[in-house]
């Protein structure tokens, strides 16, 4: 029977004080296809984890899946410090699984000492500005290659940085209006009318409150722009790139 991964979280000792050396249900959670969710111990950490069988699921994960993933990972937020496993990692074995604690003790450990006590928030911000009309549009490049080729090609790479250089001044604006402790920025055009600004915040959880009052005063400022804020979630765009991608055999 294999594993499949959630999170990891801090290892809670039980009710009498002792800590758990075998995998122990979690009451009032359900996994994957509705599985029983359980905690994995290893050392100072436990995995949230679910029995599965890859033979009889054929090893197909769907989107309903990774919505039933998401579901656990805020429930175990919602107690604790979480890294959350990239979705579909399954471990083979029970020495896979431990062999990928292990391996990573140092970050694992590093990092729920930064983001003990932190959630993230998320930032959507849709900018409609008619001044934004020769950023945002797009630069079709001919089939042929040549000189009109290279010239599209310098417009195109133009009109890209004048983009995020727009997104980067935007997003100035926004971490004075939030001051967050951390943010990570991305940027994507919106058909031929503006461009989507996606933020993620790293704040206090509890600044959780003070951080939601600053919605209107901030969708009063922006101007041109459509805001929606979303949140608190666990620090999925937080953690270091070598958590990311730990995975078992998926």
């Amino acid at each position: 029977m294999s594993w499949y991964a959630y999170c990891l979280t801090e290892h809670q000792p039980l009710q009498n004080g002792t800590r758990s050396r075998r995998p122990f249900l979690l009451d009032g959670i359900q996994g994957v296809n509705g599985a029983p969710v359980l905690s994995y111990p290893s050392g100072d950490f436990a995995v949230i984890v679910t029995e599965y069988d890859r033979a009889a699921e054929n090893g197909e994960l769907e989107e309903k899946h990774a919505i039933e993933h998401a579901r656990v990972v805020s429930v175990c937020f919602r107690t604790g410090t979480v890294l959350p496993f990239r979705f579909g990692t399954i471990f083979d074995t029970d020495d896979a699984l431990r062999q990928a604690v292990r391996a990573n003790r140092r970050a694992f450990g590093e990092s729920v000492t930064k983001l003990r006590g932190k959630a993230e928030m998320h930032l959507k911000l849709l900018v409609r500005d008619g001044s934004l009309r020769p950023a945002v549009a797009d630069v079709p490049l001919p089939d042929t290659v040549g000189g009109d080729y290279l010239m599209k090609l310098r417009d195109k790479a133009f009109k890209d940085r004048e983009r995020q250089t727009k997104a980067r001044a935007l997003s100035v604006q926004v971490h004075k209006l939030f001051n967050p402790l951390e943010e990570e920025v991305s940027c994507k055009r919106v058909n031929t009318n503006g461009m989507l600004i996606d933020i993620a915040h790293l704040i206090d959880s509890k600044a959780v409150e003070k951080y939601q009052n600053r919605y209107t005063s901030a969708a009063k400022q922006l101007k041109n722009c459509e805001l929606v804020i979303s949140g608190p979630w666990p620090p999925y765009h937080f953690l270091p790139g070598k958590l990311r991608t730990v995975a078992g055999n998926s």
